[in-house]
């Protein structure tokens, strides 16, 4: 199953189990026709959670789910990562360049050179940060015109230019 990751539970809200989750994608609408999101509650399993509800306000996400009845049964889930389908349909994300299309991206460098595809999208405080995992290791990309050179939505192709450090 194709996954990636669209954010990270940061707390509770209220006392009927509802989540609120620090997203790493756009968010406008593109959450409104989720049926269901998968949380890795431990290393590498993800279970699949049916959504009640699902309310966006900026980079936060408020979700309730099915079986998560209760504050504590959501206290259990807290800094756990959430993930969503990527080939679209009714039950997964729709693609746009900030969200779902960019795990689907080649990095090349000026050379022409593969160096990996984004597995995650994380915000930070000035700007959000591409996790690339190549052959030989993880490279984390500011998202910054010094490094982010030109993406071709077309050819999945994100051309970057790797800082010193990196």
């Amino acid at each position: 199953m194709d996954l990636f990751a669209v954010g990270e539970i940061v707390k509770t809200r209220g006392l009927r189990g509802c989540l609120k989750v620090l997203c790493y994608v756009e968010t406008n609408n593109t959450f409104a026709e989720l049926e269901f999101v998968y949380i890795e509650i431990s290393s590498g399993k993800k279970n699949r959670f049916v959504l009640r509800k699902i309310d966006v306000s900026g980079k936060i996400l408020f979700i309730e789910l099915e079986g998560i009845p209760d504050v504590e049964s959501a206290q259990a889930l807290v800094g756990c990562k959430v993930f969503c389908r990527r080939i679209c349909k009714k039950n997964c994300l729709r693609e746009n360049i900030t969200g779902g299309i960019l795990s689907d991206l080649m990095f090349t460098m000026k050379n022409g050179k593969y160096i990996g595809k984004i597995e995650s999208v994380f915000p930070t405080g000035s700007n959000d940060v591409y996790v690339c995992k190549g052959e030989e290791r993880e490279i984390l990309l500011p998202a910054i015109a010094d490094v982010i050179r030109k993406i071709d939505v077309n050819r999945r192709v994100m051309i970057v230019r790797l800082l010193e450090g990196l």
